[in-house]
């Protein structure tokens, strides 16, 4: 029997560490990011990962930085063959890279070398990519840089959110990564070096990256909406409130209307002129109300049209 710790903390690393479990592997604990505050009460919360753990009842970590001489101490007496990774959310010392004998083996959600990086998912979409994937690799001391020893595709839809892709690679994952482990702890994987002039590195998304500026191409601003879903959000203003666009179509074709503009405002949804075509959109949410479809929305805004969004 392989013992192996895991590493994890966000929705999409949960369903790997359960088919660990299932598929009788001896996970002797989990590590994961501290508990955080969240809402208006500021109640400390577990990390998704977290949770699953106790429900497994598997010992949980929640060490500051990994780094710390305590925590490095304690991982080297459970002397685990395998360290598995998934979107832990800290950087790995050496010390501890080459702790196991099988090393630590990290289930990356892009087909590596193409993007590296915290935020892989979302620039899928933003680049209007038709396949990502699943990478498991063989981790180093650079970010996403090791030897792949596994990959699957799946096929971006032309409606893909960052959330329906998300949920996909997260199922994609965990069974590639059950897939791949055998072959592994037999010897029988082969490791692939990266070629690293094929690589794009991918920064972590901010709040701010939602920010609706109707000047660029329609089609890309209609990537944002969906790249950007659930979290931060694409989003301008109506009239000085926050207006989330959650959902939304587009018409390519020349414009004479001032970008920003809503030209049009029916059950069909509400055309806003972009730079090359309009924004028709389909599901939104102003600040301080609930999520609306736009024919319900419009209900309550008789004169939408030529409303100019954004401050």
């Amino acid at each position: 029997m392989y013992n192996i710790v895991y590493m994890g903390t966000p929705d999409f690393a949960v369903l790997p560490l359960r088919k660990l479990v299932e598929n009788g592997y001896n996970v002797q604990a989990v590590i994961t990011q501290p508990d955080k505050s969240k809402g208006r009460g500021k109640k400390l919360m577990p990390t998704p990962v977290k949770e699953e753990a106790i429900k497994l009842g598997i010992k949980v970590l929640q060490p500051l930085k990994v780094r710390d001489e305590s925590f490095v101490k304690e991982l080297k007496e459970m002397a685990p063959d395998m360290i598995v990774v998934a979107a832990f959310g800290q950087i790995i010392s050496k010390e501890i890279l080459d702790l196991p004998k099988y090393g630590c083996i990290n289930i990356h959600a892009s087909l590596l070398p193409k993007y590296r990086g915290t935020a892989p998912i979302q620039y899928a979409i933003l680049n209007g990519d038709s396949q990502t994937g699943i990478s498991i690799m063989r981790m180093d001391e650079g970010i996403d840089t090791g030897d792949v020893i596994s990959m699957s595709t799946v096929d971006i839809d032309k409606k893909e959110t960052t959330g329906s892709l998300f949920n996909k690679l997260a199922v994609l994952g965990a069974d590639l990564l059950i897939d791949t482990l055998p072959s592994i702890f037999n010897g029988s994987c082969e490791y692939k070096k990266q070629d690293d002039s094929l690589s794009c590195y991918v920064s972590m998304i901010k709040k701010s990256n939602g920010l609706i500026d109707f000047n660029e191409d329609v089609e890309v601003i209609e990537r944002k909406i969906r790249a950007y879903s659930p979290w931060p959000s694409a989003y301008t203003s109506l009239n000085n409130k926050n207006l989330k666009v959650d959902e939304a179509d587009y018409i390519i074709k020349n414009v004479e209307d001032e970008v920003g503009t809503i030209v049009k405002a029916d059950d069909s949804g509400i055309y806003v002129a972009c730079k090359n075509g309009y924004l028709v959109l389909k599901t939104v949410q102003l600040e301080g109300k609930k999520k609306l479809k736009v024919e319900e929305f419009i209900r309550g805004y008789k004169d939408l049209v030529n409303t100019r969004l954004g401050r």
